[in-house]
């Protein structure tokens, strides 16, 4: 079903075969957005569910990471607090629920619905989420190279990104300081 469908906005029959790769996920957060355009709120709805996705590789999601995840979706949406929090509370639950069946598949949406520089943006933000708690697990950043190949970054652009959080890089933290 397209999201434009599920809001009851149209969309005809014949839509592209990109719009049954909407999931259940995306849809639930777009449609708690139904005051923004449709595009927009399925952008919001993967952001948010990827950063979700991130916190959540180690299986848990602590208030830290929650504020950041706020903070990050805040930055990129003109949505009030209370919005931006409900967004992130769904996208909390649904990478709890689901997150082992719509990883791929919301990762993927993202990527087909996003520009390259926005796939950059959503890289730093979700090292800024593995981070937000002072350390990025070697959990985390696993699931974050998962999700830059999944948004077809490449290996280099992904490192060099890492690379500016290489003090919370909890491998690196972990070896003797000379």
């Amino acid at each position: 079903m397209s999201l434009l469908r599920f809001l009851g906005l149209g969309g005809d029959r014949a839509a592209p075969a990109e719009s049954e790769s909407e999931t259940e996920t995306v849809r639930r957060i777009a449609a708690r957005l139904e005051r923004l355009e449709p595009a927009t709120a399925k952008y919001l709805a993967t952001f948010a569910y990827v950063l979700a996705r991130v916190a959540h590789a180690d299986l848990q999601i602590d208030e830290d990471e929650t504020r950041e995840m706020q903070r990050r979706v805040g930055s990129v949406a003109s949505l009030s607090p209370e919005e931006t929090a409900l967004v992130i509370e769904i996208a909390k639950s649904q990478a709890r629920l689901l997150g082992g069946t719509e990883n791929y598949t919301v990762t993927r949406e993202f990527r087909r619905i996003s520009s390259l520089e926005q796939r950059r943006e959503l890289l730093f933000c979700l090292f800024a989420v593995a981070a937000a708690d002072g350390s990025i697990s070697a959990t985390e950043n696993a699931e974050i190279n998962a999700i830059g190949d999944e948004l077809g970054m490449d290996r280099q652009e992904l490192a060099a990104l890492r690379s500016s959080w290489r003090d919370k890089l909890g491998v690196l933290q972990a070896l003797p300081k000379r």
